[in-house]
This record gives structure tokens, sequence and C-alpha cells, in this order.
């Protein structure tokens, strides 16, 4: 049984076959779904997603490629969704310094509120983190974020930038790339990281695993990830899939 912690089954990629996606991940072993909403497109059909299915969750947030357009009532609107009883984090938040489309101080600034808003609703937090490692470990230092805790999602830093992750109470979570034959730097942070640690994805429509890569990613991928986790850290593939599995549950609150 699978969980796959971080995926856009909302996504306009999956409109023309939405359903059959779903149903090729359960058949796939994946038992439960988290979806992430990311702004004021998505956040609905998240939501709408997580009411429609009993085994998809939802996390909404307001991703800092998006920070430019975030009003103060976006703020207000994460918050009364934090009490909806599918919500299980905020996020994906965090910093992206890849595209330039939200000054850094306003990507700052939306990314402070949110991880003081989630210590307020007292849910995990999903970082989201491109090109700006030291800043996002710096904020999440200043911020306390270790209160909450939470996922630093599709990891591709170094082991000490995951270590000070660890430190401050996060899961290091890893998708596809991990299953790409180049990637030597996350196959030897995964290998580091404490299993009672340890998360899967899929970020699905993007980043596909092996033998995908550049296709549509979807969530039945997730075995994959789960595959080349187990072969990495010398576990079977039944033994990953329940420690990540049961990792899930702990870090989002889900029964």
């Amino acid at each position: 049984m699978l969980i796959d912690t971080h995926t856009h089954l909302d996504s306009h990629k999956f409109d023309d076959d939405r359903a059959e996606v779903i149903e090729r991940a359960v058949a796939a072993g994946v038992h439960k779904l988290i979806n992430v909403g990311f702004n004021r497109e998505t956040i609905p059909t998240t939501m709408a997603l997580a009411e429609q299915y009993d085994f998809i969750y939802a996390v909404v947030g307001w991703h800092p490629v998006d920070s430019i357009d975030m009003q103060p009532g976006d703020l207000d609107w994460i918050a009364s969704l934090c009490d909806h009883p599918k919500v299980v984090a905020i996020g994906e938040i965090g910093l992206d310094y890849h595209w330039d489309t939200s000054p850094k101080d306003v990507q700052q600034r939306v990314f402070r509120e949110q991880i003081q808003l989630a210590k307020l609703k007292r849910k995990p937090i999903v970082i989201h983190n491109r090109d700006a490692h030291e800043d996002v470990v710096r904020i999440l230092l200043e911020e306390n974020a270790k209160d909450v805790g939470g996922v630093m999602h599709c990891y591709s830093g170094s082991w000490e930038t995951a270590k000070q992750c660890l430190d401050m109470n996060f899961y290091i979570s890893f998708g596809g790339p991990v299953t790409f034959q180049n990637a030597r730097v996350p196959k030897e942070v995964l290998s580091r990281v404490p299993l009672d640690r340890l998360l899967i994805e899929t970020d699905a429509p993007y980043l596909a695993p092996h033998p995908h890569r550049g296709k549509r990613n979807e969530s039945a991928f997730v075995r994959l990830v789960a595959e080349m986790a187990a072969e990495i850290s010398g576990k079977s593939l039944d033994e990953i899939s329940k420690i990540t599995t049961d990792n899930a549950m702990k870090c989002f609150g889900i029964r």
C-alpha cells in the first residue's frame, strides 16, 4: 500500500482521463493521494477532488511563483480552508528563484505569512524550494517552522541542507528525479535520510520517473519511486511501502 504525498490531479493535463488516472493509481496499490492546490485556480479544484474521493486529501497554500498575485483576502481564505477535515497541510509554499515571476521580497513575505498561519492552525507545511536553499533554510529557522514541521517536497538539494531540514522536524520527500540514471546526489541523499523521515511522491503531471521521463506523470508511477527507494535503502518494496505510508500518515495526521 502506497501514498502519493504530492500530486496535482486537478491539472488540466488530466482533463480527458482524470477518473482513469485515479483508477490506475488505485490498481497500482496507491490507497491514498494528497493533492496540492497552490493558487487561486487550483485551490478550488483541489478541494473538489478531496470532497469527491474519500481517499484523496488536500494541501492548500500559495506557490512562490504566484506570490505576486496573492491578495490579503487570500490568506484568510487559506486559513478558513484549514478547518476543513480533508485539509492536511499548508503548501506548497516556499521560494523559487529559478522563474523570474515574483520578486524575492514578495516571495519571502508570503512564505513567512504562511508559516505563521500554519503555526496558528497547527498544520504541517509543504515546502517548494528551487535555487533558494540558503534563504529557505534561513526563513524556516527564523520563523521557528520546527514547531509544525512538514515536508521538503521533491527534494533536490545536498545532504547538508537535508540535515538542517531534518533537524527542524521535516520529512524529506523524493519523486521521479531520484530514478534518473544521472541522479547521483538525490540517490546519495536518500541513502542517508533516516527511514522514519522518508517520503515518496510523484508531483504528477510533472517529473515522471524512469522509464517515463519526459512524458506526463501520474500517481500510479509512485510505485517506481518506491522501487528505487527500496533498492537504495536495501529494503524490500513491501518494507519501503509500509515505512513511507506510515511516515505520511504521521506527518499529515491521517488515520
